[in-house]
């Protein structure tokens, strides 16, 4: 796959872009950009004055601190000028995850001859040897492949990270640049998604555990349920806690700078210092917006499965399976990018608010003297 030319990230509605001024030379045939010959940038007790215009935009988003509507405009505008590198690559992820049941399915059906029909009144004592066989492999096959989704869509977030910052500078990156670009990062960061996933799972546990043991050595009912509101509360809201202070930030951290796993986990708990609420807010908003619109997305082919499950019920549990993973190609077309996108524009803009991150990545656009 090779690179067309650069593409501006001009805001919308924006009017003809005026000629650069006479200390800036022209760019050269295929350059995205001019040169750094920007004027001098007088530096004031609150940082960097804005430059306006095409300096303080190279890219995608303007270059200072961002507000909400600044951050989905960023991601949305990516996700637009470059599709191949954030869809793209979330589609061909799902999809040949989700192929695997797809074909488990297919063989399970026609070469074995095995036909469930999920729409037949029946317990698990009817099935036959043959179809509870089936059903294992297809439903086996369709765990697996949630695995490797899961696998492939972290890759993913790691690569749309470098395609953003890309983006905030003004470059385009392709599907191969940005896997290249991911080199040395990855098994740190399926190591990063390991440990989230774990720990999580180890709050949860935890609690179920401690709520057992409270339900068992009480006799009084309301007691137990207390104390079964009163720890979901408190384990809830351990869980937001580790989600935003350890885990919500520390994926760009890793990707974009020198750290290791434990290492970006504390650059992401630093960020969020003062910032809590704001980055769980927008956090928070993201996430719902993202389920929404994926489940609006996903939501015909769903219910097109659900029909063609009756119109062909010893079809039926391939029908169900075909359906699932074309739902889930679409859905995952749209969030995986989207939340990606929003999570290193957040990770961005907290670096500008407190580490003056603008005017390095001025520097890179080559809008500052190096």
């Amino acid at each position: 796959m090779t690179a067309g030319p650069p593409h501006h990230y001009p805001p919308p509605g924006a009017p003809p872009p005026e000629d650069p001024p006479a200390s800036i030379a022209p760019a050269p045939p295929g350059a995205p950009y001019a040169p750094a010959q920007a004027p001098a940038v007088p530096r004031t007790a609150q940082g960097w004055q804005h430059l306006g215009g095409a300096f303080h935009r190279p890219g995608a988003i303007p270059l200072r601190p961002l507000t909400l509507g600044s951050m989905y405009d960023g991601a949305f505008r990516i996700i637009r000028y470059n599709p191949k590198a954030t869809v793209g690559a979330a589609v061909l992820v799902t999809a040949v995850a989700m192929l695997i049941p797809v074909i488990v399915t297919v063989l399970v059906t026609f070469v074995g001859g095995v036909t469930v029909d999920l729409t037949a009144e029946s317990s698990s004592e009817d099935l036959s040897t043959g179809e509870a066989v089936g059903l294992l492999s297809a439903y086996g096959s369709l765990i697996f492949s949630s695995v490797l989704s899961w696998i492939g869509l972290t890759l993913v977030t790691a690569m749309m990270t470098k395609v953003v910052h890309a983006a905030a500078v003004g470059r385009k990156l392709t599907l191969d640049q940005a896997w290249a670009s991911t080199r040395g990062k990855r098994w740190r960061a399926l190591g990063l998604a390991a440990l989230v996933s774990l720990t999580l799972l180890v709050i949860w546990a935890g609690w179920g555990l401690l709520l057992a043991l409270v339900i068992i050595a009480t006799e009084s009912v309301l007691a137990s349920v207390l104390w079964g509101i009163a720890s979901f509360l408190g384990c809830a809201a351990l869980m937001v806690w580790s989600w935003i202070k350890l885990f919500y930030l520390p994926v760009p951290a890793l990707i974009l700078e020198d750290v290791g796993v434990f290492g970006a986990i504390g650059r992401g708990r630093r960020l969020t210092e003062r910032q809590f609420w704001r980055t769980f807010g927008i956090a928070l908003l993201t996430y719902l917006i993202g389920t929404f619109a994926g489940g609006l997305l996903s939501a015909p082919v769903s219910i097109a499965a659900q029909v063609l499950v009756f119109v062909f019920p010893e079809q039926s549990l391939l029908v169900l399976f075909v359906g699932q993973s074309i739902a889930s190609v679409v859905q995952n077309a749209f969030v995986a990018p989207f939340l990606a996108a929003v999570t290193t524009l957040q990770y961005v803009d907290l670096r500008m608010r407190k580490e003056a991150y603008d005017v390095e990545l001025m520097r890179e656009a080559g809008l500052l003297p190096q």
